[in-house]
């Protein structure tokens, strides 16, 4: 038998779930009562969505005391979300607030583990323009100089290729329709560049503001405005 892909359909089917999934595309683990207020629900309500996406799989709980949060449960589920983001109708905004929330999360976001949004795809771009990347169907493959750049960022690229996960992977971005870098050498940048205080995050958001420092840095490196 297939597997039943009513019930995944159902679950996505709810603004609230829906909601509490799209905070989790931070990659993050996070408790209920979070999820409940990014959701706009009752905290009783957040767990009873939370259980229902954990009975299907999509999510995970990691448990310290009396605390759990809630993650999800692998990459594979957040690349699914992006991938329906790219092909589903975009709310406009109503209100100030969420123009300026729209504005930023367009702008530089993470993507579970990777950087996206135009600063994402700015990068990935400027990765391929200058050398260090080529584009191989729906892969990037690191060029001899490229191999030199990643080093320069304390990146070792030969032990990003050894992971159990996809090495350097074209992830579709739903807000630019482009590729962005994702995979472990997607997920080693962007760790690179918060080391670097290139990137910070804006709390409460998956969104990212680019730093004065990295906004100077990544034009150097990459001749790129952000």
């Amino acid at each position: 038998m297939s597997p039943d892909l009513t019930k995944v359909v159902s679950i996505l089917n709810d603004s609230s779930r829906a909601a509490i999934l799209d905070a989790l595309m931070d990659g993050k683990p996070h408790p209920a009562s979070e999820l409940a207020l990014v959701a706009k629900i009752k905290p009783q309500t957040a767990s009873f969505h939370l259980t229902k996406m954990l009975d299907i799989g999509i999510i995970d709980v990691e448990r310290h005391g009396r605390h759990r949060y809630y993650k999800l449960i692998n990459k594979e589920v957040a690349e699914l979300i992006e991938s329906l983001y790219s092909v589903s109708p975009q709310s406009k905004p109503k209100s100030f607030n969420q123009v300026h929330e729209y504005k930023q999360i367009h702008y530089a976001r993470t993507c579970y583990d990777h950087l996206a949004g135009y600063a994402g795809v700015q990068v990935t771009n400027a990765l391929s323009q200058n050398g260090v990347l080529e584009k191989q169907s729906l892969d990037f493959v690191v060029t001899k100089s490229g191999v030199d750049f990643f080093k320069s960022l304390d990146i070792d690229v030969d032990l990003q290729q050894s992971k159990r996960r996809s090495f350097a992977r074209c992830c579709l971005d739903w807000s630019e329709r482009e590729h962005h870098l994702a995979g472990a050498l997607g997920n080693s940048l962007l760790e690179s560049m918060f080391n670097r205080n290139w990137i910070r995050r804006i709390p409460k958001t998956r969104a990212i503001e680019v730093t004065v420092e990295g906004k100077r840095e990544m034009n150097e490196l990459l001749s790129i405005e952000l």
